[in-house]
């Protein structure tokens, strides 16, 4: 979603998972394995059996809560967009306050807030470990990555000694004091859709104003390579699972671009419709899902042939796409 976030709108997304993942738990009859699909149009979650390419269900989601339901008070994060799901936490991002947070639902607390400085930090990805946090920060034309490290003790400068830095110990019944050390590499202009390899070597982001893909070596934490890709308004950018190609959608372009990620060439252009935004990559299935938000459908692609095989009705202006997995 491009638009900026109210605390409520956090607040409505995140009812309306809590509300599908109650009714998955007492249904049975529900798929392992459900596709989310958001409809702006309708303000509807609709969920999909992968299996059939059926919907199973609409949840409303409003754009406010229909009826009085308790905000997550965001307080000054004002503006929050990107949502990932880690280590049983939602980590979002806060444009307007130019940061990254945690809020933890068994708390209802907000309970780690890190400034990043930069202009609309928009979208993120946190790794499995939640020990690595990458930003696309739209209006300042930069990624960021922010680390967590173990604080240490001030090196020896005693003559002839090598300066050996040495960890803090922790205090007695306490965890260990932990810092965050960020990292800022400029990009292109409008750098928004993103994602890390499957490897972790590469992270590639799809820079939307100047219509270039920027290739960053994350060992190296450098630019390695900038594609002048011609996709202007570019949304989203996925990986494929096995890591050989990399699906750049636009919003206001009906091909989905496909690029080769070891020769960092084009590949391939598949005309899907009038634009596209969210991507969700299936691979169990060998597909993946495009939300195609001016064509009010959910286009299906597969993995080997690159070919459009069908597509959904989840509601007018599809646009966020996620998976839900029954325990």
């Amino acid at each position: 979603m491009r638009g900026k976030w109210t605390r409520s709108r956090l607040s409505e997304v995140l009812l309306g998972i809590i509300l599908f993942v109650v009714q998955l738990a007492a249904a049975q009859s529900t798929p392992h394995r459900t596709l989310l699909a958001l409809s702006k149009g309708t303000h509807t979650l609709a969920t999909v059996d992968p299996s059939t390419l059926q919907v199973i269900a609409r949840l409303p989601v409003g754009p406010d809560p229909q009826k009085a339901l308790p905000d997550i008070d965001t307080g000054a994060l004002n503006g929050p967009h990107g949502l990932e799901f880690v280590g049983g936490k939602v980590w979002f991002t806060a444009e307007g306050a130019k940061a990254v947070a945690r809020y933890d639902p068994k708390t209802g607390t907000i309970d780690w807030i890190m400034g990043t400085g930069q202009n609309r930090t928009h979208m993120l990805y946190v790794t499995a470990d939640a020990k690595q946090i990458y930003t696309t920060n739209v209006s300042s034309g930069t990624v960021g990555i922010l680390e967590e490290v173990t604080p240490t003790s001030a090196p020896s400068t005693q003559s002839g000694a090598p300066a050996v830095a040495q960890p803090v110990p922790a205090a007695p019944a306490a965890q260990s004091p932990m810092n965050w050390n960020e990292t800022v590499i400029a990009v292109g202009k409008g750098d928004e859709g993103f994602d890390v390899s499957p490897d972790g070597r590469e992270l590639w982001t799809a820079n939307s104003q100047d219509g270039s893909l920027s290739i960053i070596d994350l060992a190296s934490r450098k630019v390695a390579a900038t594609l002048d890709a011609k996709i202007f308004a570019s949304n989203r950018l996925k990986f494929t699972p096995d890591g050989k190609l990399v699906f750049i959608t636009s919003l206001r372009d009906g091909n989905l671009v496909i690029y080769d990620a070891a020769s960092r060439k084009e590949y391939k252009r598949v005309r899907i419709g009038h634009g596209a935004a969210g991507i969700l990559m299936d691979d169990i299935a060998g597909r993946a899902f495009v939300a195609c938000t001016p064509d009010n459908y959910v286009a299906v692609v597969d993995l080997r042939k690159l070919e459009v095989t069908g597509h959904i009705d989840v509601g007018p202006g599809p646009d966020g796409l996620a998976w839900a997995i029954r325990q």
